[in-house]
C-alpha cells in the first residue's frame, strides 16, 4: 500500500480485513504507528530506505495499491513487485509514471489504472465496511 492518507488509510484496512499481509509505505516514520493501528503488518519509510528493495526482502508484493498522487513515488515501486505482481494506480496525477519494458517483462509485472466501480460496488463496499469494522478517519477544518 503506497500512501497512508485519504485512500490509503482505507486501503490498509480493507486489505487487512480480507486477510492479506499488508506492507504500508509512507514518507516518514511518523506514519508507522497509524499504519499499524489501521492493520498494516509492516511499515516502510520510503524517505529512509528503498521501498522496492524492502518489498523484495519480504518476497515482493503481489499487489501494490498506489494511492498517493505521486508518479515519481509510483515509478520507484515497480521493482518491488513479485513475479506476476500488479501495480494498481488509484492516486490521480498528470505526471507520467516511468517504467521500462524490461521491468515489466522480467517479472511478468503489470501496471493498471482503476477508478470507482459501479453503484452496486459502492453499496457492497459500504456493507462490507459496516460488517468488518472499516472506518474512515475524518478531519474537520474550519473555513
Amino acid at each position: 500500500m503506497q500512501g497512508i492518507g485519504g485512500l490509503g488509510h482505507l486501503g490498509i484496512q480493507y486489505a487487512n480485513k480480507f486477510g492479506y499481509k499488508v506492507a504500508a509505505i509512507g514518507r516518514d516514520s511518523e506514519n508507522a504507528n497509524l499504519a499499524k493501528k489501521l492493520g498494516a503488518n509492516v511499515y516502510i519509510d520510503s524517505s529512509a530506505t528503498n521501498a522496492a528493495e524492502e518489498l523484495q526482502k519480504l518476497g515482493g508484493a503481489q499487489v501494490i495499491l498506489a494511492t498517493a498522487p505521486s508518479s515519481k513515488a509510483m515509478s520507484k515501486l515497480i521493482d518491488g513487485l513479485a513475479p506476476n505482481g500488479k501495480l494498481i494506480v488509484v492516486g490521480a496525477t498528470f505526471d507520467p509514471i516511468e517504467v521500462t519494458p524490461i521491468q515489466l517483462i522480467s517479472g511478468s509485472r503489470a501496471l493498471q489504472g482503476w477508478s470507482t466501480g459501479a453503484p452496486a460496488d459502492s453499496e457492497d463496499t459500504l456493507h462490507f465496511s459496516e460488517l468488518a469494522g472499516v472506518r474512515p478517519i475524518i478531519e474537520t477544518f474550519r473555513g
